[in-house]
């Protein structure tokens, strides 16, 4: 595979130089005695500028899956449509594909995108940090990048592994056009609802293309951005990360093949956790997006402290969350609660965020806009705390939202509440 999407990692660096000087008639006339500069010189001379100017590229540890990434980015999510698809790929089973996709991704930006992404910049402050925590967030850059389009760090954390991105190497005949199609139904509902339902990630599992990667490199095609690398990564016991190299996951699947592991297992094992790293198209600056597949309730939060810590590790953050069933209203899930409210002066979400008795608690205020009237039953809703939601909608000054920002409320009125330090 990685000989067949070589051509779409290709980079261009263009570096212009340029010094204007000044100069009196003396120092024109003193110029003129001296001997003229060579074409050879000039030009060892520059190559010497460009090479002390441009930094050494990074040095990623682990196994970077790249191509795979990007074969996906160009089949799936229909990025780099300039180019060809690669020759391992049918492309009359991929150009239809990508232009029943194009059209709902124009759409998309028409009737979301272009109304909400304004609306939200006049919300989110120019000071927030740019490392993001979005807990119950996985399968959503789309929402991510729209709420922080200058983000650097983006963290996601949902139950979902992010997948094998490899499989896109070993498609069986004639899947791919079905499962090409599957996605995009399920595109379309993410599209519509504006949040990640979990019964749509699942596809990651069943699918022969991994989901959460998938749902990623989209985001990057509706934002403009592109994929440079792709690696997975397990916590080591002080938060850091160790990215799996080459040899580790050949000798996994060499487990699978001689019968000691089943994939499965190997699967949760490698490849739960993915780091994407991304770019602006026309820009050289990298971000960075990692989903960790992880269950956010106390026991496992105690069971397993490791991802704690790297939250930790990062210090003051921005932070969001939406569609996430209730889950930081219940003392189950206190601790990822206390830690967002820890480490974030800022923080924006629907009615699944804080609720206000704790955001008071906390030392937070909560400014609100839409229509809120009742939760949607989604997870388990606490009559006290949706009544102290609603009654914080009544008290605050109502703002008309015209987009939906996660969950509805039951009338499928649109809100959004905003959690900051006064």
């Amino acid at each position: 595979m990685r000989k067949h999407v070589a051509a779409l990692g290709a980079l261009f660096l263009v570096v212009g130089c340029s010094n204007t000087k000044s100069t009196t008639k003396s120092s024109v006339e003193a110029a003129s005695t001296t001997p003229p500069i060579t074409s050879a010189s000039a030009q060892a001379d520059l190559d010497a500028a460009v090479e002390a100017a441009t930094p050494p590229p990074e040095v990623l540890a682990g196994a970077d899956y790249a191509p795979e990434a990007k074969a996906l980015f160009r089949i799936a999510a229909c990025g780099a449509t300039d180019t060809a698809v690669p020759s391992a790929f049918e492309a009359s089973v991929v150009d239809p594909h990508c232009k029943e996709l194009a059209t709902m991704i124009a759409e998309y930006k028409k009737t979301w995108v272009d109304i909400a992404m304004p609306f939200i910049a006049k919300l989110v402050p120019a000071t927030v940090p740019k490392t993001v925590v979005y807990p119950f967030g996985g399968g959503d850059l789309l929402g991510a990048l729209a709420t922080y389009p200058a983000l650097t760090e983006l963290t996601t954390v949902s139950l979902e592994i992010a997948a094998d991105v490899r499989k896109v190497d070993v498609v069986p005949k004639g899947r791919l056009a079905p499962e090409l199609a599957r996605y995009r139904i399920v595109l379309g509902k993410l599209f519509e609802k504006a949040h990640s339902r979990t019964d749509n990630l699942d596809i990651g599992s069943k699918s022969v293309l991994p989901g959460e990667i998938v749902f990623d490199l989209v985001a990057m095609v509706v934002h403009g951005f592109e994929p440079t690398s792709l690696r997975y990564f397990k916590f080591n016991d002080d938060g850091s990360l160790h990215y799996f190299e080459q040899n580790e996951i050949d000798a996994a699947d060499n487990a699978v093949k001689s019968g000691k592991k089943q994939r499965g297992e190997i699967d949760d094992a490698y490849f739960s956790n993915m780091e994407l790293r991304f770019r602006k198209i026309g820009e050289q600056q990298t971000r960075i997006i990692r989903h960790v597949a992880f269950n956010l309730d106390d026991n496992h939060m105690k069971a397993n402290g490791r991802l704690l810590k790297y939250f930790e590790a990062k210090g003051k953050i921005s932070a969001m969350t939406k569609a996430a069933s209730h889950l930081l209203w219940s003392d189950d899930f206190s601790i990822i609660r206390n830690y967002l409210a820890t480490h974030t002066d800022w923080m924006i979400s629907d009615s699944t965020g804080f609720t206000p008795t704790y955001a008071k608690k906390m030392g937070f205020v909560q400014d609100t806009y839409g229509t809120y009237t009742w939760p949607e039953p989604f997870g388990t809703v606490d009559a006290k705390n949706a009544t102290d939601l609603k009654n914080l909608f009544t008290t605050n000054p109502h703002t008309d939202l015209s987009f939906r920002y996660g969950y509805p409320d039951k009338d499928h009125h649109g809100h959004i509440v905003v959690t900051r330090k006064p």
